[in-house]
């Protein structure tokens, strides 16, 4: 399983955030998916079975295949893991 987690430039916010989906992970004790993250452009190019994006930019993630979790802030832990967590459980991973 991959999560792809996209921003604008690929650089600041997706990292945080992929590494904010890595602790939820650790903390649930979820093994075996693959984390990346990526510019909004590469994604379309890039299969996941789940793609991350804020508000702002998730809308474009729609079609690319995979579930999409839109944050509405890309800081709050417990938002990400609540979201995380029920597409996990509706992709029967958890």
């Amino acid at each position: 399983m991959k999560i792809l987690v996209c921003c604008g430039s690929g650089l600041g916010s997706s990292f945080m955030i992929e590494m904010n989906i890595e602790n939820v992970l650790r903390d649930l004790g979820i093994k075996g998916i693959e984390v990346a993250h990526s510019d909004l452009s590469s994604a379309k190019g890039t299969p996941a079975d789940v793609y991350v994006a804020t508000r702002d930019l998730s809308s474009r993630l729609e079609g690319l295949g995979g579930e999409v979790i839109s944050l509405n802030n890309m800081i709050d832990s417990k938002e990400l893991k609540e979201k995380l967590v029920e597409v996990l459980k509706k992709l029967n991973h958890i």
